[in-house]
C-alpha cells in the first residue's frame, strides 16, 4: 500500500514541477527574445522555485494512503515515471499557462507603449 502510494505521489510532484519548470523557461526565454529583457529576473526564477518545491514537497508527504490503492494492479518494473497520460497534462497544463502570461504579458506592454506614445499627448 505505501509503495504504491509513494509512486504516485512522486508522479504527481514530477508533473507538478516539470509544469512548472517548462513555463517558467518559456517565459524567460521567449520573454527575452521579444522584450529584449527576461521578464522574470534571476532572483524572481529563485523565488517561483522555492515556493512551488515548497509546494509541491507538502503535498508530496501529506497524502496518506488509501485502501483503493490495493485493488489497483502494480505498476510494471519497466514503466515510466512520465506516462503518455502524464506528459498530455504537462504540455496542456504548460499552454494554458503561457496562454495567460503571454496575454498579461503583452497587454502590459501595449499599455506602457500607448501612455509612452508623444503624440498622445499632444491630442491631450
Amino acid at each position: 500500500m505505501w509503495g504504491r502510494n509513494v509512486y504516485d505521489s512522486i508522479s504527481k510532484f514530477l508533473q507538478f514541477q516539470l509544469t512548472v519548470n517548462v513555463v517558467a523557461v518559456i517565459v524567460a526565454f521567449t520573454g527575452a527574445c521579444i522584450t529584449q529583457d527576461s521578464p522574470l529576473k534571476a532572483v524572481q526564477m529563485l523565488w517561483v522555485n522555492l515556493i512551488m518545491d515548497t509546494f509541491a514537497s507538502l503535498a508530496l508527504a501529506t497524502e496518506p494512503p488509501s485502501e483503493s490503492l490495493l485493488l489497483r494492479k502494480p505498476y510494471g518494473r519497466n514503466k515510466p515515471l512520465i506516462s503518455r497520460t502524464m506528459m498530455k497534462n504537462i504540455l496542456g497544463h504548460a499552454v494554458y499557462q503561457l496562454t495567460i502570461i503571454f496575454t498579461l504579458l503583452f497587454a502590459a506592454l501595449q499599455r506602457d507603449q500607448r501612455a509612452q506614445d508623444p503624440r498622445r499627448e499632444e491630442r491631450l
